[in-house]
């Protein structure tokens, strides 16, 4: 178990650019549905992440329909802590900020969504399932999920992600499930830590990308993530790292994005405490 716990806070900086792999929130910056980095010792732990992405993709979904644009970028703060009340049970809460010039405001200045998050997660051995409730809030509504995710530690970290929209808000869409299978292989380049995450969706039920769209293939992705630690900045505020990354989308038709195969991109700062 603590191994597990140590290898997730060693990754902790590229969890919230793997929040698209196969992101949880709204914007998928890469993983759905916020990716838990258990504490090793600490009864609170947190990853603190300032990212900035060239599109915002919400399972598969390209919002700002961006397509083949990289130049206009959008500002992802985000925060989560974890609470471990014991090796194997745990509970966090969360919060992602989407912040661009690329529409009217939503909320004010140039902040478009705010989502908070929270769930737990049990684990036996290498095994952890976990449960969130997210409220996306934009549009003067909001747009309410239920995730189911089943992780197994090993090679390739299988994952297995029901997100489930159970009130639509200001969405296109209606209700409905997208299940997302995803894998991803970690290597170390000296002190470079490089994910490689794929995902591959289909759309169980329901309307979750407009009326008419209720089953079938709904996208894959394949991104390349990279962490560098800022040892030099020390631990006193937390580990530091430069993360930066690429993840290339193809989509079905029915998600209704204006290019069916684009590439994003990401870079920022993210700490671990």
């Amino acid at each position: 178990m603590k191994n597990k716990y140590c290898n997730n806070r060693i990754n902790a900086s590229l969890i919230a650019l793997t929040l698209s792999a196969g992101t949880a929130f709204a914007g998928e910056m890469t993983a759905p549905a916020p990716m838990v980095p258990a504490p090793a010792d600490d009864v609170i732990s947190g990853v603190l992440s300032l990212s900035a992405n060239s599109h915002f993709i919400s399972y598969g979904r390209d919002i700002w329909a961006d397509g083949s644009s990289m130049s206009d970028l959008g500002f992802n703060p985000s925060l989560e802590f974890t609470f471990a009340v014991n090796d194997s049970f745990s509970f966090f809460v969360g919060t992602w900020w989407d912040v661009n010039s690329k529409g009217a405001p939503s909320i004010g200045g140039n902040i478009q969504e705010i989502d908070v998050w929270g769930g737990v997660t049990y684990s036996i051995d290498k095994f952890s399932i976990s449960t969130t409730y997210q409220a996306w809030n934009y549009a003067k509504s909001t747009e309410q999920i239920l995730d189911v995710k089943l992780a197994y530690d090993t090679f390739l970290s299988p994952s297995l992600m029901f997100h489930n929209r159970v009130d639509g808000g200001a969405a296109s869409g209606a209700e409905g499930t997208v299940l997302v299978l995803g894998l991803a292989y970690g290597v170390e380049l000296g002190p470079v830590s490089i994910s490689f995450p794929v995902n591959f969706a289909t759309l169980l039920g329901g309307n979750y990308y407009y009326a008419g769209a209720d089953s079938g293939y709904a996208y894959t992705s394949l991104g390349a993530q990279a962490s560098y630690p800022l040892a030099f900045m020390g631990s006193s505020y937390g580990d530091w790292s430069l993360n930066a990354g690429l993840t290339q989308y193809w989509t079905n038709a029915n998600v209704g994005n204006p290019a069916n195969q684009f590439l994003t991109y990401n870079f920022g700062l993210s700490a671990s405490f």
